[in-house]
């Protein structure tokens, strides 16, 4: 039986918060930029640290479990 929890986790968060992709944060003109397709180094870092809490978050105090077999 294999845990699949943290790998559908963290590929979904990925996807999600690829600064850029959907959002970004901070963006170049105003606060939050919505699909544009561009980066910063800031917006990198802001994303790691939103990546790293939300992953934290659902790993290791919910808990997340999807296993096979």
């Amino acid at each position: 039986m294999a845990d699949w929890g943290p790998v559908v986790i963290a590929v979904i968060l990925f996807v999600v918060l690829s600064p850029g992709v959907l959002f970004q944060l901070p963006g170049k003109s105003r606060v939050v930029e919505f699909v544009n397709m561009q980066t910063s180094g800031v917006s990198v870092l802001v994303h790691t640290i939103i990546f790293f809490g939300l992953i934290t978050i659902f790993l290791i105090a919910v808990g997340v479990h999807i296993t096979t077999g």
